[in-house]
């Protein structure tokens, strides 16, 4: 462990394994604050169907925070949803929030369950900087999915393998990449210079809890308004803006368009995220530093107390 650098505790999992909560409980006991890793959560307006902590904007120092919990939590409700947020302006925005809030001798806390956010800021990639096309990205979405995908399989099969073959947004992107540089869009996965010590805290879930938890969740989200909220976005938002095709907003198409009821669409709300979990576990499976904890939120905090100390007086 090297001491110049700064010391980060992140709390990772897939959804609805109790992220949060654990968080706030930690972030309390060890004077710190909270950087999101949602790739959600980031945005404003989309509130409900990205369980998004109840919280309130304040001002605190002179700044203007987003406060849950009486922790403050950065990265969180702060991009207009009409803009293009990509992978590497994440990354500037989540290393400046670290550094600041290890300058004022706090500890910061990276928390949330997008893979790609995570790697982006603890390994340092390098990421090449391109902005949008949008001509080329039209021209690309006209074509079929598969024939794109067989294209990037051609040009850069990691990266392909990254996407999946049904992920056009992400497709598209990645072939966007490698026409403004004429490099792989894998480079983006090779690791920089270290920028700071990394505890990394994951929670492990059952599969059958797991099951259970997104459920419960998706069912709390429908009786805390999620329906009235995806119905108030779409008569604002167009079903292709990037949020409104995330999981929890994008199932509610057919529902408007009345191809599906309430119960189906509940359904494939929770198929999805189960399936989404599958993908994060996959990508976290790979990381043997992560420490698993109990998911259970009180023996959680006492075995990630005692790794928060330990890591602390190391």
């Amino acid at each position: 462990m090297n001491p110049d650098l700064s010391k980060v505790v992140v709390i990772l999992g897939v959804t609805a394994s109790g992220k949060t909560d654990l968080a706030i409980k930690l972030a309390k006991k060890f004077n710190g604050e909270v950087v999101s890793a949602d790739s959600r959560q980031v945005y404003k307006e989309f509130a409900i169907g990205t369980a998004k902590p109840a919280g309130h904007w304040m001002f605190l120092g002179g700044k203007k925070e987003f406060v849950s919990g009486g922790i403050v939590h950065h990265l969180m409700d702060v991009i207009d949803p009409k803009e293009e947020f990509t992978l590497a302006e994440y990354k500037k925005l989540a290393l400046g929030k670290i550094n600041e809030i290890a300058e004022k001798n706090k500890l910061p806390f990276l928390v949330g369950g997008t893979a790609l956010y995570l790697k982006a800021v603890l390994e340092n990639w390098n990421i090449p900087q391109v902005r949008p096309n949008l001509s080329l990205r039209t021209s690309l979405s006209n074509k079929p999915t598969l024939d794109l995908f067989r294209e990037l399989l051609k040009k850069d099969p990691e990266a392909a393998a990254i996407t999946g073959p049904a992920n056009k947004r992400r497709i598209i992107r990645a072939l966007e990449v490698i026409y403004a540089t004429g490099q792989k869009f894998s480079a983006q996965r090779r690791a920089g210079k270290k920028l700071f010590e990394p505890l990394k805290i994951g929670i492990q879930i059952g599969f059958e809890d797991l099951k259970k938890r997104v459920a419960e969740r998706t069912v709390l989200m429908i009786k805390n308004g999620l329906v009235e909220e995806v119905h108030r976005l779409k008569r604002k938002y167009p079903w292709s803006l990037v949020p409104m095709q995330s999981i929890d907003y994008q199932e509610f198409k057919e529902y408007f368009e009345g191809k599906k009821s309430l119960l189906e669409t509940v359904n494939l709300i929770n198929r999805h995220h189960l399936a989404y979990t599958k993908r994060q576990m996959t990508w976290f499976k790979k990381d043997k530093d992560i420490h698993w904890v109990s998911p259970d939120l009180k023996l959680a905090l006492t075995e990630s107390v005692k790794l928060v100390r330990d890591f602390l007086t190391e």
